[in-house]
């Protein structure tokens, strides 16, 4: 999924060429079994057994899927299985499986089921995998490739401070800021904190002049390149959040550090509706 996650450390000669490769890994990753484009589903659980299924007379109704798709069973750790009638076509107990940067899953009657944890709140997510080949998702908006918003900037190592995230959701998480990227653009400074990290590269949630208008308003991530004490944005590869395409997604909103008065008209706009 985190593939089209990168910058470059210089352009490449064929810059166009390199950036339309991206947008193109882009939509795979949106289309891949783990993308965003089939999310169906994401219900707040506590530790407990719930019958799952599409069937109104389930604990959990998920939007996709059997009436039936047996018992979920989370423990207080965090531990998830779930466990199938014994005249099933299935191994009885199916444990859900840890997964490199992202929460335990399984893959079962089409579904891929997570479970994911935000501020100590867990959630069964839901994609419906068959969803791919039922609707038409359109290639994601973009502004002209503009080599002038490839912006090398300053990485400044900072006393390592808490702070508050907003989400989506109205909820807050806590994360630990080290570091900012500060650069000049058009006689203005710019800081901007990344407030996580992704593959083991600072991302940035940012908000800019096109907000609500030519770009999705709550927010844009850009993935920065670190070369030392410089970090490469490339604001051609500014791209939608999860929430863009799904109301199940739970995404971070800017700090206000991150939200800046000028337009950044490169990388991705607001998405096109599907089919």
């Amino acid at each position: 999924m985190n593939d089209y996650i990168s910058a470059l450390a210089a352009p490449p000669g064929d810059y166009a060429a390199e950036i339309d490769a991206w947008s193109a890994a882009r939509l795979a990753a949106l289309r891949a079994e783990d993308g965003w484009l089939h999310l169906t589903d994401r219900i707040e659980i506590a530790p407990g057994r719930y019958t799952l299924g599409q069937g109104g007379q389930n604990d959990l109704v998920i939007s996709a899927g059997p009436d039936h798709l047996g018992v979920l069973v989370l423990t207080d750790a965090g531990q998830a299985q779930l466990e199938r009638s014994p005249d099933q076509d299935q191994p009885r107990v199916l444990p859900f499986e840890p997964y490199p940067e992202a929460p335990p899953r399984l893959k079962i009657a089409g579904l891929l089921l997570e479970i994911m944890e935000v501020n100590g709140q867990r959630a069964l997510r839901v994609r419906d995998l068959d969803l791919l080949r039922r609707k038409t998702f359109a290639p994601i908006p973009r502004f002209a490739i503009d080599p002038a918003w490839r912006i090398e900037a300053e990485w400044e190592a900072l006393a390592a401070r808490p702070l508050s995230v907003g989400l989506v959701t109205g909820a807050q998480t806590d994360i630990t800021i080290t570091h900012c990227a500060r650069f000049s653009h058009a006689g203005q400074q710019v800081t901007l904190l990344p407030t996580h990290w992704k593959g083991g590269k600072p991302m940035f949630v940012i908000r800019d002049a096109t907000s609500g208008l030519q770009t999705y308003a709550a927010s844009r991530f850009l993935i920065g390149q670190v070369w030392g004490d410089r970090v490469v944005l490339d604001f051609n590869m500014a791209f939608n959040p999860p929430c863009a395409f799904s109301d199940h997604a739970v995404c971070p909103l800017p700090p206000r550090e991150n939200i800046l008065p000028i337009a950044i008209c490169a990388g991705e706009m607001v998405p096109m509706p599907e089919t």
